[in-house]
């Protein structure tokens, strides 16, 4: 009886375990960004398969992104899914709210312009880069897509944006001064300390 009431017990702390990766698996959000058909010419004919392109972030400054291909459209989305977790990025946001400073990115014929933005502006952007700028937890933002419209290019063109991105900290730690020297007033009327939180 007793080793029953153990083995029970054991369970139940698995149970708990699991129940912890659910939660932190609930709080990423998963957007579907493209869905394309493909096929491959074989002997008999042609053959279908889908490709698609998935983001996911959880809101507070990591996001992913991944690309799946299956002979059936869930199981795509569940393979680019499981890549975009794999490969996620952390951004640091100022304020928790918009981007430190106006960034521009680049892949292949993709050129994307990203400007951070006063309290209030909301995602001011497009297609696939909404789709990375929500799921990243960014609420204010300017974004302007001036190259490919190509949802692969413009992703990637994104992410090389994205990870140019340097809070003040960062900077400062480079330099070996403090992050308030750096900083002094903001040419937007943001105080230091306000800087420095995001």
């Amino acid at each position: 009886m007793a080793r029953g009431d153990q083995q029970r017990g054991g369970g139940d702390r698995r149970d708990r375990r699991n129940n912890n990766d659910d939660r932190a698996e609930s709080d990423i959000v998963e957007k579907l960004v493209h869905i394309n058909r493909v096929a491959a010419t074989v002997k008999g004919g042609r053959r279908f398969s889908f490709a698609a392109l998935m983001v996911v972030g959880d809101q507070k400054g990591r996001v992913g992104f991944g690309h799946g291909k299956a002979r059936e459209v869930p199981e795509a989305i569940r393979k680019a899914t499981e890549e975009a977790k794999k490969s996620m990025v952390r951004v640091p946001l100022r304020e928790s709210r918009t981007l430190h400073h106006d960034g521009a990115g680049r892949h292949g014929a993709g050129k994307v312009m990203l400007r951070s933005a006063p309290p209030g502006t909301g995602v001011i952007a497009g297609g696939p880069m909404r789709a990375v700028l929500e799921t990243l937890g960014v609420q204010d933002v300017v974004a302007k897509s001036i190259g490919s419209s190509n949802p692969y290019n413009m992703i990637r063109a994104t992410f090389d944006a994205l990870k140019q991105q340097a809070s003040p900290r960062q900077v400062a730690s480079k330099r070996g001064k403090k992050a308030s020297d750096i900083l002094g007033r903001r040419a937007d009327g943001a105080s230091a300390d306000a800087a420095l939180e995001g």
